[in-house]
């Protein structure tokens, strides 16, 4: 009996917190058919400066409005673990916290309109899984960040008119098509609603994007209104979309040195692409499958182009696949695909056995070719895979001696003798010694070395022939290959030797060279001057010729063919031509097809339950339902 009283006060209780509602809202029991109900809470007391916390739990849709509320604090609805709609629209709220939406995991709609937030925390949108319709219209909000695109792929309905927005990134565009590159097919399924009218709109590259799209007609992207004007540059003051024509704005465009490369097992391979735009393009390779790759040298050898070279070293039959070469800058992105197939086999030699010297040198030389499962493992694997088994090798008699040279015949001792010398290695030395550029008291001499390491010590010693006790000695390395030797009498004959450590030559090299004399040297001299003389005027020509073709000029034609020559891609242009638009706004708003699905979703702004309650006289109506 006790129990029961119990239970049935708790029952009572749990009814009476739920039918509470705060002082300041009304509360509403919506009845279905089914006997369940579903609760609505509205909060509109000018009064009100905090969000009410003792808001039923079982609340669905909760509408904050026209409050004196400035701040949305940390976990401000944590226990509305069933609201589905959240509007707070239209109080004097600046400040979001990063976790003021935290649980609430199947809100659908989250309106924030009429506020004056000018800093919103995007990421307190993965709080919100289900969230599809987000609303911040009429706020202060003048940027919004590359950061916020992932948490803005689900969204369907998203209005942002009437706020500071100059630009916006130009991978938000990509999250939504045609430029997100899914199908055409897929497109038609789901329909986005943007609205971003009312705002200073700079139009340049950055947004050329969403001027675009707002010239396209059957787009899954539908604009809430068509009439987006740009405030800046100055020559585009007060333009409307559908007319601007953007200066210097490129999509990319990417041309690669192939389509299909077929290169052997364990070579190097370069592939190699270009590409052209306004902005400058950067470049990224991809294989099959998304994923990126590093190993690239990319340069930019001018405005508006760049090039790029992907390298694979040593290549195996795992490396054949597509490699795709991107191309992106803020107008969009372009890529093209080049095809690696790997040819070829791997042959691996078996390592030596425990055999006799010509059972050895037969293994050694024998060549397994692996077929082609086997053969990246053959790669990676030292020694002979265990798939591949050489050929029996017949055993000797016991009798034979393995390397008995008494038992070895006269010809096949012979060859022995012969393979001996063939593999005996020529002795080490300096030589090929030679004097160039002699004067009348210099030489330059030079030499080769056989065998000699670069860094191995050699000695140059000289003196006049016959004149042992005039001799000098200067001190250089093998590999300079050349000392300049100075200090000579001039008409002499002289005497040089090398003397090289290590070297394995019976005698030391020495060559014998005289110096000019002083009449030739005076001859030098006057040829020297004869040949100046004569080349003088031929200079002077040249830098005339040059002068003349400066001052001439150069034809743009010329250069223009030049510069396609050169990069071989061709550049992709805007057209500078006036656009025969010349209708009237409102016939340009009657062209559109609208169908009766989108009519209510952007007549949704103006139902019963969300009425704007200020407007000012200047602003039009935005909506025509």
């Amino acid at each position: 009996m006790h129990q029961f009283l119990y239970v049935h006060a708790f029952l009572c209780c749990l009814s009476v917190a739920h039918s509470f509602c705060p002082s300041q809202c009304t509360c509403v029991v919506h009845g279905q058919t089914d006997g369940a109900g579903s609760r609505s809470v509205l909060c509109n007391d000018p009064d009100m400066s905090d969000i009410p916390l003792n808001v039923p739990v079982d609340t669905v849709k909760l509408r904050i409005e026209k409050t004196a509320t400035r701040r949305i604090p940390t976990e401000a609805f944590y226990y509305l673990v069933e609201l589905r709609y959240l509007w707070i629209t239209y109080n004097s709220i600046s400040s979001v916290d990063t976790d003021s939406f935290y649980n609430l995991k199947v809100l659908h709609e989250l309106r924030l309109d009429g506020n004056m937030i000018s800093m919103f925390p995007w990421e307190s949108l993965k709080e919100m899984p289900r969230l599809r319709t987000l609303d911040m219209h009429n706020n202060r909000i003048s940027n919004i960040p590359a950061e916020a695109i992932p948490y803005l792929l689900n969204i369907t309905y998203l209005d942002l008119s009437s706020n500071k927005l100059a630009t916006i990134p130009s991978d938000l565009m990509d999250i939504w098509p045609p430029f997100n590159g899914a199908p055409a097919s897929a497109n038609t399924a789901q329909k986005v609603i943007l609205g971003l009218q009312d705002n200073p709109w700079f139009c340049d590259c950055k947004i050329s994007k969403l001027i675009e799209l707002s010239k396209m007609t059957d787009t899954p992207v539908v604009l809430m209104d068509l009439f987006l004007t740009c405030t800046g540059p100055e020559n585009l003051a007060s333009v409307l979309f559908q007319r601007a024509e953007l200066d210097n704005c490129v999509k990319p465009s990417v041309m690669t040195s192939a389509t299909k490369i077929t290169s052997s097992l364990g070579s190097n391979v370069l592939l190699r692409c270009d590409a052209t735009g306004f902005p400058t393009p950067t470049l990224y390779w991809t294989k099959s499958g998304g994923s990126p790759v590093n190993n690239t040298v990319q340069e930019s050898p001018g405005e508006g182009i760049r090039w790029s070279i992907l390298s694979l070293h040593g290549i195996m039959y795992k490396d054949s696949g597509n490699y795709s070469c991107k191309a992106k800058n803020v107008a969009g992105k372009a890529e093209a695909t080049i095809s690696l197939s790997v040819a070829g086999s791997i042959s691996t030699t078996l390592p030596p056995l425990s055999a006799s010297t010509e059972t050895r040198t037969a293994i050694q030389n024998t060549t397994f070719i692996l077929p082609t499962d086997v053969q990246d493992s053959a790669i990676m694997t030292p020694g002979l895979p265990k798939t591949v088994a050489p050929t029996p090798i017949p055993k000797k008699p016991k009798n034979t001696p393995s390397n008995n040279v008494q038992n070895t015949s006269p010809k096949e001792g012979k060859t022995q003798q012969v393979e001996t010398s063939k593999n005996k290695k020529p002795p080490k030395s300096v030589k090929d010694l030679k004097i160039v550029e002699e004067t009348s008291d210099t030489a330059v001499l030079l030499w080769t070395a056989d065998g000699l390491p670069n860094d191995a010590p050699v000695k140059v010693v000289y003196s006049p022939y016959g004149e042992d006790d005039a001799e000098r000695t200067m001190e250089t390395r093998v590999g300079s290959g050349k000392v300049f030797m100075e200090g000579l009498s001039s008409g002499k004959r002289y005497s040089v030797c090398l003397v090289a450590k290590g070297s394995a030559a019976a005698k030391d090299p020495c060559i014998d060279f005289d110096t000019l004399g002083n009449e030739d040297s005076q001859l030098f001299i006057i040829i020297s001057g004869i040949a100046c003389a004569l080349a003088l005027p031929l200079i002077g020509l040249l830098v005339y010729k040059i002068v003349a073709l400066y001052c001439k000029g150069r034809n743009p034609n010329l250069e223009e063919e030049e510069l396609e020559k050169e990069s071989y891609v061709k550049f992709e242009t805007i057209s500078m031509k006036q656009r025969t638009l010349n209708a009237h706004p409102t016939e340009l708003w009657g062209r559109r097809q609208t169908q009766e699905s989108e009519r209510m979703l952007l007549c949704s702004r103006s139902s019963i339950d969300s009425q704007m309650t200020y407007k000012s006289d200047s602003s039009r109506s935005e909506y025509l339902c």
